[in-house]
Order: structure tokens, then C-alpha cells, then sequence
């Protein structure tokens, strides 16, 4: 099956088989949001993305071989819903923007910084540190050595625009970021926003004039 990045609550999940990397893509919760299971095809290490709700489903996507690792993309409460009963069952490392730490209710182990790596398995994520929808939301790029480069980007970029933001720096700072940070990729860079659909750098870098001049 051709991998769509289409998922709904309640709906089954999708994966995205890479060479190195398996992706499965699950929607959970009120707010549909995109939960991340990545499992290393060389060790069958697993890491989640964003616990955000119906651990149950979660778990069952997880399976048997459980996770070593958990990241939560930003503090906001829809993609942490489901951390603690996760963590209580999988017992993983937790990982989260430094900045951002303090707001979610579960312990941090590992207080991420732009460009610190995230493993799992034999794959290396770098960490992203985007500030504008929250002071320390944190993306996660996979530059795949056998193709283009994937981005999980929790809310701060979506089909259509950034993320959220409430005063005007805190665009300007994301809207920066994002630019320095992610556009700087390739236009087949794959993007897995924190909500609904996937999207590609191509798509979305036509449109960088006219979200500065809308200012969201």
C-alpha cells in the first residue's frame, strides 16, 4: 500500500516504509491528533511521538516490544494526554524541549536543545528548536541517507501555515525559525504535522510571502 499520511480517529493507522525506518502514523483524540510510532528496521527499537491521547490505542500500535523512548513535540495538553499511562506501561525515556519541560506533567529525562540527536535504534533524529507556538516546541529531522529528509513537526507547521501564535514576535520568531531551520531542506522534504494531513517543503514554499503578509 502507498503510503498517504491520511488518518482519522478511530480509523486504522498508516506507515511509511522507509529503508531504515518504519513510520506508522495514528490519529487519536477529540482534537484528531497525529501520534508518531518509529521503529528501527536494523534493531526493532521503537520511539512514539507524541503520546497524545487513547493510550489504548496506542499501546496496541506499540505492541509487545514496547518503546525506548518518548517524545513529547511541545507543552501544549492535547499531545500529552496520554504520557503517563504510556511511560507507566512501557517505562521509556521521555524527552521534551527544555523550555517547554516545566509544562508537561510527566518527568523529563532528556532536555532537548536545537540540533542535540535523538536515537532509536541505528537512526539519528536532530532536534529542532522552534519558538513562537510555545517557547521551546521541538521538531524532529530524519535526513534519510537513502532519500529526502522527513520532519515531524508538532504544531508548528501544517498544510497551509505555521502554527498558531498570540502576538506578533512570537510569529515573527516561529515564522524564522521555521525558514532558518526546516525550508533550509530540500523541496522533497516530507512534513508530519502534529494534526491532520502530511504535507511536503514544496508545497508549502510557494506560499512563505503571503503567510508573512497575512501575519498567521
Amino acid at each position: 500500500m502507498t503510503y498517504s499520511g491520511e488518518v482519522r480517529v478511530g480509523g486504522p493507522a498508516d506507515v511509511h516504509e522507509l529503508k531504515d525506518l518504519m513510520i506508522t502514523k495514528i490519529a487519536v483524540g477529540p482534537m484528531d491528533n497525529n501520534a508518531y510510532l518509529l521503529r528501527c528496521r536494523a534493531t526493532d527499537e521503537q520511539l512514539l511521538i507524541d503520546a497524545a491521547n487513547d493510550a489504548h490505542t496506542l499501546l496496541g500500535s506499540i505492541g509487545d516490544d514496547g518503546i525506548a523512548s518518548v517524545v513529547t513535540t511541545h507543552r501544549h495538553g492535547d499531545h500529552w494526554q496520554a504520557l503517563a499511562e504510556v511511560v507507566a506501561a512501557t517505562h521509556p525515556r521521555t524527552y521534551a524541549g527544555r523550555d517547554d519541560a516545566e509544562g508537561i506533567p510527566v518527568p523529563t529525562d532528556v532536555l532537548l536543545e536545537d540540533g542535540d540527536t535523538v536515537r532509536v535504534g541505528r537512526v539519528e533524529l536532530t532536534a529542532r528548536h522552534l519558538v513562537g507556538h510555545t517557547p521551546g516546541s521541538i521538531a524532529l529531522v530524519y535526513d534519510d541517507p537513502h532519500g529526502h529528509p522527513h520532519v515531524f513537526t508538532g504544531d508548528c507547521l501544517f498544510p497551509g501555515g505555521p502554527g498558531r501564535t498570540t502576538r506578533p514576535e512570537d510569529f515573527q520568531s516561529l515564522m524564522g525559525g521555521l525558514e532558518e531551520k526546516v525550508f533550509s531542506l530540500p523541496d522533497e522534504t516530507w512534513i508530519y504535522p502534529g494534526h491532520g494531513n502530511d504535507t511536503t517543503l514544496g508545497d508549502e514554499r510557494p506560499h512563505l510571502a503571503e503567510w508573512w503578509a497575512r501575519g498567521w
